[in-house]
């Protein structure tokens, strides 16, 4: 996972569940699994779904677009990892370092925070995480983060007002 100023974006790793540095034959392999397990017409009736459109399906789909071929993956891996030079964070902290702030208005959302050097804060919404896929707990106030896939992964957090960045870890 990505994110940078206010943008995130799953990579297609991510989309097709393997690690970065899979073979051209587990791609192959997961990816038919996952489009298979995902496919609109295994999927049960759309008012059931949390995902009606199919989203997920057409996300994998277009990772595999990418990852199936040698050449174009060679690119994307070079893009990725430019992102990631443009994403160095200032330091990485985990979820037991973040501050749970509760909203008021819904009563079940909340943000984290952590405080930068500057005196702001780097900030991500409930809502935010919700939207990228990752599942939370909470326990006694205390609130877990699990991401979508069994890989360890990560956001890249901008200060709400310096250029700094942070790097929460999610496992």
């Amino acid at each position: 996972m990505i994110r940078s100023q206010n943008m995130s974006c799953r990579t297609h790793y991510e989309a097709i569940g393997v690690k970065e540095d899979a073979s051209q034959e587990e791609i192959r392999k997961t990816y038919r699994s996952a489009i298979l397990a995902l496919h609109p017409d295994k999927l049960p009736d759309s008012s059931e779904q949390s995902n009606p459109l199919g989203s997920e399906f057409l996300e994998v789909q277009r990772a595999w677009k990418v990852l199936g071929d040698p050449g174009s993956r060679a690119l994307y891996d070079r893009e990725l990892r430019t992102l990631r030079q443009e994403a160095v964070a200032a330091e990485d902290v985990t979820m037991r370092d973040m501050m749970v702030v509760e909203e008021e208005e819904d009563g079940g959302g909340f943000d984290l925070s952590y405080q930068c050097r500057c005196g702001d804060f780097f900030c991500i919404s409930s809502c935010e995480l919700d939207e990228m896929g990752y599942q939370f707990s909470r326990n006694r106030g205390e609130v877990s983060l699990h991401s979508p896939s069994s890989m360890q992964a990560s956001i890249v957090l901008p200060c709400g007002s310096c250029s700094l960045k942070l790097r929460l870890v999610i496992d």
